[in-house]
């Protein structure tokens, strides 16, 4: 992005900073940990071994920019042991077990990782005195969901029919009692939570996402299976969300007690979109493929309608949203599209495409990245 210094972005508090990233080694966490090192912080990673081959983690190099750290959060002494030894400043927590159908065959791993290993987390913040900032990365599932037309606030009921979205109901009630109990007073760390909604992007490759599900039979040549065509979700480009996260840590970083709350951070209202239409823009940005009905009586049940209310975080963060969804998919099935070519270099790639994202939110006018733009000037 011509004339724009990088680590100037969200006021420049990422330069220098100890940042600790757990589950840098999945979808989000990736580009999360490499926007971080564009910031100019100094990365610490905590995550289990990529499961998917390919992966983003590995395509990207990420350990050769940070100190990556291959460990389990349901490892109470060894999240403690690498918050003792790194001493974060700021900790992004977005360990997690995070599929709503894998939850089915294993709730119980599902719960360890995404409540207890929450609470591991938490507990070993609360013991490391560097750390300033601390978010925990949840879902916008963790709301009771009605599947009615209704975006969900963040003072609305949490709760959660299927395994996985429970689990991340109860990982926003160990936060919230963590806050009451032992970050509310003054100095203390300033710890919010964030839910995102169905974030896509270039270089995930996890199962039984649509997605993902989408590439990997568009590179086949094989038509699209849709298996809940009707089901509505609040669709957005990886990178709006991180935004959100950073401009929320940012200001966590200069005035504590006043961000230290759940927060959404979910597409335009009235942008939500069905499975269905989701997989005809696909088809159209590749430019080629077809679907085929999928449906399956016998799955799991799946939510058929959820959105977000993001007002909160465009009011008072002065966040929104960059990329529409056709703008989304587009920019996600232009990265599936390059990585199938001969000498694809996804560091240079996913790095181009975090610097255009900057380049289109200083032309929306968002402020984390236009007082970047006037300072280099």
């Amino acid at each position: 992005m011509e004339g724009v210094e990088v680590k100037s972005d969200f006021g420049g508090v990422f330069t220098g900073k100890t940042v600790l990233v757990t589950g840098h080694t999945g979808f989000k966490g990736s580009w999360l940990s490499l926007w971080l090192t564009e910031l100019g912080a100094n990365v610490i990673g905590l995550a289990l071994p990529p499961e998917a081959q390919p992966n983003l983690y590995e395509q990207l190099g990420l350990h050769n920019l940070m100190d990556s750290r291959l460990g389990d959060v349901r490892d109470l002494d060894l999240v403690q042991k690498i918050l003792r030894e790194t001493q974060p400043e700021i900790v992004f927590h977005l360990a997690a077990q995070p599929l709503v159908r894998r939850s089915y065959d294993e709730p119980v791993e599902t719960f360890a990782v995404n409540v207890l290993g929450t609470a591991h987390l938490l507990e070993a913040v609360r013991k490391t005195g560097s750390v300033r900032v601390c978010q925990v990365i949840t879902t916008d599932k963790c709301y009771e969901n009605r599947e009615i037309d209704y975006a969900y606030k963040e003072t609305d009921p949490l709760g959660g029919r299927d395994p996985y979205s429970a689990s991340k109901a109860c990982a926003e009630m160990v936060v919230s009692s963590y806050r009451v109990s032992f970050f509310s007073k003054p100095g203390a760390a300033s710890l919010s939570s964030t839910r995102a909604g169905n974030v896509i992007g270039g270089g995930d490759w996890a199962e039984d996402r649509l997605i993902p599900d989408c590439a990997r039979s568009l590179m086949a040549s094989h038509p699209i299976a849709v298996r809940n065509p009707r089901a509505v979700r609040p669709w957005q480009f990886v990178l709006d969300p991180l935004s959100g996260y950073l401009k929320l840590a940012s200001l966590q970083w200069v005035n504590p007690q006043n961000y230290s709350e759940a927060w959404n951070f979910g597409p335009r209202l009235g942008s939500a979109r069905c499975v269905e239409e989701v997989v005809d823009l696909v088809l159209k940005a590749w430019g080629s493929g077809e679907k085929r009905d999928a449906i399956d009586p016998s799955s799991p049940h799946e939510a058929g309608l959820l959105q977000l209310d993001s007002s909160k975080a465009m009011e008072r963060l002065k966040w929104k949203p960059v990329y529409d969804l056709e703008a989304a998919i587009a920019r996600t099935m232009e990265w599936y599209r390059a990585s199938q070519k001969p000498g694809f270099n996804a560091l240079d790639f996913t790095r181009g495409q975090i610097r255009d994202y900057a380049a289109a939110a200083l032309k929306a006018g968002l402020p984390w990245v236009a007082q970047a733009a006037k300072a280099s000037l």
